[in-house]
């Protein structure tokens, strides 16, 4: 099966980390939004919906853009969500950007309220809506080092790679 994985999720959740070790275990590419505004640049592509779904024409990992919507009529698409408790997040955004408590706060808010309203004018969709998703993972119960490897073998027992 030609997999391609959508990952939604809250800011400071460990998502980028799950895609990054997902991308290397079964080699195939991660898409972000740099990625994404890169190939409207240098192919001259109209919109977002264009790229996302050339790419996903081979298997890859979208983070956000709203691709589990864009992908939503094909049957390869595994989408999945990452979230985690808001004092996971705060911690972790402190460490990772060197941040206090307060400026990752606000940091974390601001970029769920970005994200929430992007999905909304893009989909007219509630950003988060579980039904959008096959799966959904909070990396403060399960751990962001373990959630690979909770997909992977999904992934192989359900024969999907």
């Amino acid at each position: 099966m030609r997999l391609v994985i959508t990952m939604s999720r809250r800011y400071g959740t460990g998502a980028s980390v799950i895609a990054k070790e997902l991308s290397e275990r079964l080699d195939i590419p991660v898409y972000d939004k740099v990625d994404v505004e890169e190939e409207i640049r240098k192919n001259a592509y109209e919109t977002e919906a264009e790229v996302i779904r050339e790419l996903a024409e081979k298997p890859c990992i979208i983070l956000g853009r709203c691709a589990s919507e864009i992908l939503k009529d094909q049957s390869n698409v595994f989408n999945i969500y990452v979230c985690a408790e808001k004092e996971d997040r705060i911690h972790r955004v402190m460490e990772l950007e060197s941040l206090s408590r307060d400026e990752a706060e606000a940091r974390i808010r601001e970029t769920d309220e970005e994200r929430e309203k992007y999905y909304y004018q893009h989909t007219g969709r509630t950003w988060g809506d579980v039904s959008d998703y096959h799966v959904i993972l909070d990396t403060s119960e399960l751990g962001i080092e373990n959630c690979a490897d909770v997909l992977i073998r999904y992934f192989e027992r359900m024969e999907y790679i």
